[in-house]
């Protein structure tokens, strides 16, 4: 089922920005954000946004 806990990965851009995102079975070990396809992309969320950048 897309959209579930298995479907996570989390990949980086070429600037070193990390990215939670939804994909396919073919790209669920992709560590790089320039390599998903358009429609994996928008499903990519960046992680500073919403967990912050503070350390605990």
């Amino acid at each position: 089922m897309k959209g579930d806990y298995g479907s996570m990965i989390w990949v980086n851009d070429k600037s070193g920005k990390e990215y939670v995102c939804t994909v396919s079975k073919k790209h669920s070990k992709e560590k790089k954000f320039e390599k998903l396809n358009e429609p994996e992309k928008r499903t990519c969320r960046n992680v500073n946004e919403f967990v912050g950048t503070e350390r605990w």
